[in-house]
């Protein structure tokens, strides 16, 4: 079916009636969970500054996948995502926010990684790595992180919102490019970002596909999220004409692909350090594999893998909002237990120790950013209405 014989769809605006109070007890738990989150950790600050790195690193890795999406729409001149292109910027704009609710990590940076605390004078390992591994140098490298992922998600939005004013093609060109310049220096951003805040919790402990390991569960937990939230917006009456059942199965082809490549990924990663057998390198697994922690991993193997796979093998039931759903929710549970089964077990290394403060910040931190989402919601139509692939993206078929 040609272009020409679709009619554009009516531009909507999200209505702040169908938020109702959720809103006001988005904010009320996130300054509740911030002031529980201050007073434990003021008794516990070690505590404290895991919990918060775990729940920043899994609100990081949903953003800055959100902003890949973004990217690669625009690399790839897409038209089957314009649908939900505007609330993956919503989504990446949020990053500046992250980034100021991470700032306490600068008080107790050296309760988490601890080669903060160690002297390369006393540690000759640390030496070796002290071009590298400095507090100085981590900061700023985390400050180039943060502005590089958060000038891209602004600029990109801003190109978008532009285009609804005056409905100019060049603003997509602008996009595009920026996606292109974006591509290898978000991947090297991302990558060093995996090493500085997650590698280095066991400094001496190294992987050559780490960053790709941290790439494959941003990407697929990203995905997990819009799909959800493009089913509310549409359980509330939005997107009918432009996230319809095609994209379902489009949507639940990529979360099947993302989730083959994290295992993939995974395995790989697991397999080579098994059979080479160096000390430095299996202390990672080791840790992992002992007491109730190996608990933990054979359900992140099987849950990540296993369950989303069988699952997403079969066709007929992705053309099931519900049904995708109920996978997302699930994959991105997954998601949630690999970041903490990354971090936790470094503060923690005799076995599963679940805290109030885990669950604190988490609340803290999602919570204020979901307030600070759902208040922008409405600022804007809720897709590029005045994008040249419109047409395109409201005829789409599988």
């Amino acid at each position: 079916m040609s272009a020409e014989s679709t009619s554009l769809p009516a531009p909507e605006t999200f209505d702040y009636k169908h938020v109702g109070t959720r809103w006001v007890g988005l904010c009320v738990t996130a300054l509740a969970a911030l002031l529980v989150s201050l007073l434990l950790g003021l008794t516990d600050p070690k505590q404290f500054a895991f919990s918060w790195l775990f729940a920043g690193s899994f609100f990081f890795t949903i953003l800055v996948g959100c902003l890949f999406w973004v990217i690669v729409h625009h690399a790839t001149d897409a038209a089957w995502s314009l649908g939900i292109r505007r609330q993956l910027e919503n989504l990446s704009s949020l990053l500046p926010l992250l980034a100021l609710l991470l700032l306490p990590l600068l008080l107790v940076g050296h309760l988490v990684w601890s080669w903060m605390a160690e002297s390369p004078a006393k540690n000759h390992e640390l030496a070796e790595k002290a071009a590298y591994l400095n507090v100085n140098a981590f900061w700023l490298r985390t400050a180039c992180y943060f502005v590089f992922f958060s000038l891209v998600a602004w600029l990109m939005r801003r190109n978008s919102l532009a285009q609804d004013m005056d409905g100019l093609a060049i603003h997509s060109s602008r996009n595009r490019r920026i996606a292109f310049l974006s591509i290898p220096v978000g991947a090297l951003a991302l990558t060093f970002w995996s090493i500085d805040w997650l590698m280095s919790l066991q400094w001496r402990w190294n992987s050559t596909i780490w960053g790709l390991y941290i790439f494959a569960g941003t990407a697929l937990a990203s995905l997990c999220v819009i799909i959800l939230l493009a089913n509310a917006l549409r359980g509330a009456g939005y997107l009918s004409n432009m996230v319809t059942a095609e994209h379902n199965y489009a949507f639940g082809k990529l979360l099947l692909a993302f989730t083959l490549f994290w295992s993939w990924i995974a395995y790989v990663q697991y397999m080579l350090i098994w059979y080479a057998n160096i000390p430095e390198e299996a202390a990672y697994y080791v840790l992992r594999s002992s007491g109730s922690w190996k608990v933990l991993g054979v359900i992140l193997v099987a849950g990540h893998f296993l369950v989303p796979f069988v699952l997403l093998l079969f066709r007929a039931p992705k053309a099931s909002s519900r049904f995708l759903g109920v996978v997302a929710g699930w994959i991105l549970v997954m998601h949630l237990l690999d970041i903490y089964t990354i971090v936790l077990p470094v503060l923690h290394p005799s076995g599963f120790h679940p805290a109030v403060l885990d669950v604190a910040a988490l609340l803290a931190i999602g919570c204020t950013l979901g307030a600070v989402f759902l208040k922008q919601l409405g600022d804007s139509p809720l897709w590029p209405t005045r994008d040249p692939r419109l047409a395109e993206a409201s005829d789409y078929t599988d």
